[in-house]
């Protein structure tokens, strides 16, 4: 198990950049929580999309390893929040990122084959390029609770080796 914690429609990435560019500029540890749990749920349920609709062996390993990976992750950030006693706090953020994010399902419900092969994974390189930044510019820099901040840190390389994963696959697709 990892230790640790997603652009073929452009407004749709858009729209996914726009709700933590305009973030307020510091978070508290329980919306930061509750961004990083939503970031993860919204790829855990990208993959099960990609795992249901395409052939392609290449998409289909890597939507598998994004399950198995943010499920792992939310599965510790949820013991930490317990651990820690804190209640995740929805917040304008986390709400944008999961309208966003049903946007882009519902469009990528509606392709099939290689064109959705090819919308999924340059939708998963732009969602992991926006996890990393909010990750290295707003929410690290935010956190106060010590454990939350180590839980975000190696949940940002864990994001990085995500992002090398969807341009490699992107890559083999074109």
């Amino acid at each position: 198990m990892k230790t640790t914690l997603i652009a073929a429609l452009g407004a749709a990435c858009l729209a996914l950049t726009a709700p933590l560019a305009g973030a307020q500029d510091k978070l508290t540890d329980p919306q930061i929580a509750h961004i990083a749990y939503s970031a993860g749920a919204i790829d855990i349920e990208a993959a099960k999309l990609a795992l249901a609709r395409t052939k392609n062996e290449a998409v289909a390993a890597f939507a598998q390893s994004m399950q198995d990976d943010h499920e792992a992750v939310n599965a510790q950030a949820l013991a930490l929040v317990e651990k820690l006693k804190v209640t995740p706090e929805d917040n304008a953020t986390s709400q944008a990122l999961a309208k966003a994010a049903q946007e882009k399902r519902e469009a990528l419900a509606r392709l099939d084959g290689a064109a959705f092969d090819k919308a999924y994974i340059e939708n998963e390189v732009a969602f992991h390029k926006q996890v990393n930044d909010a990750l290295e510019t707003l929410l690290i820099p935010s956190a106060q609770n010590p454990e939350l901040k180590s839980l975000l840190e190696t949940g940002l390389k864990l994001f990085q080796g995500h992002q090398q994963h969807a341009e490699h696959v992107e890559a083999s697709l074109k």
